[in-house]
C-alpha cells in the first residue's frame, strides 16, 4: 500500500533513480523519517561490510565492516541515505578511531536517538587490525546507563569468530 506524501516528507533519495554518488565526506546526504513506534524501545541494526576510507598519512585504503546499532527516539535514519553517507568516506582520510566517532556524532546530531553505538572492524594493514567502538546514551536517562554498561561489556562476550584476518 503506498504511503501518503506526509509520511515521506524530507525523503528524497529512496526510490530516486538519479542517485548521485559522492566520494567525499558528506553528512548532508543523511535523511530521517518519523519513528512510527516512539513509545517502544527496539533495536535498529545496520551492517556495512564494504566500508572504505583512506589512511590520512599514506592515502592507502582501509577496509572495514561498520556496525551501527541504535534505539530510536522520534527520528530514524533512512537506509539509502545512510548507505550514501558511508560511501562518502571512500576518499576521506581519517584514522579508524576518528571514523567511528565521526559517524556516531553525525548520527546523534541527526536523529537524537535514545542510544547509539558504532563499531568498526577494520581489516589488518601492516599486520594489525583495529576495531574501535564508541557509543552514546541519552543523558540522564536509563540509556546513559546502557551506554556505560555496553562500554564495560563491549567485546567480552562477543559471538564473533574472527577467522578472516
Amino acid at each position: 500500500m503506498p504511503r501518503n506524501n506526509e509520511e515521506l516528507d524530507g525523503i528524497t533519495l529512496l526510490g530516486n533513480n538519479n542517485t548521485k554518488y559522492n566520494y567525499a565526506y558528506d553528512p548532508g546526504v543523511l535523511e530521517v523519517f518519523d519513528n512510527k513506534h516512539p513509545g517502544n524501545d527496539y533495536w535498529v541494526k545496520f551492517n556495512c561490510p564494504e566500508f572504505t576510507s583512506l589512511c590520512p598519512i599514506t592515502g592507502q585504503p582501509d577496509f572495514a565492516t561498520i556496525y551501527i546499532n541504535y534505539i530510536p527516539n522520534i527520528k530514524m535514519v533512512e537506509s539509502k541515505s545512510l548507505k550514501l553517507y558511508l560511501l562518502s568516506f571512500r576518499n576521506h582520510g581519517d584514522f579508524h578511531e576518528d571514523v567511528v566517532n565521526i559517524i556516531m556524532k553525525d548520527l546523534v546530531r541527526l536523529m537524537q536517538p535514545r542510544y547509539l553505538e558504532v563499531w568498526g572492524k577494520f581489516l589488518p594493514r601492516g599486520g594489525i587490525s583495529i576495531d574501535p567502538y564508541c557509543n552514546y546514551g541519552n543523558t540522564d536517562t536509563k540509556y546513559q546507563n546502557l551506554a556505560w554498561y555496553r562500554m564495560q561489556e563491549h567485546d567480552l562476550h562477543s559471538l564473533d569468530k574472527i577467522d578472516n584476518r
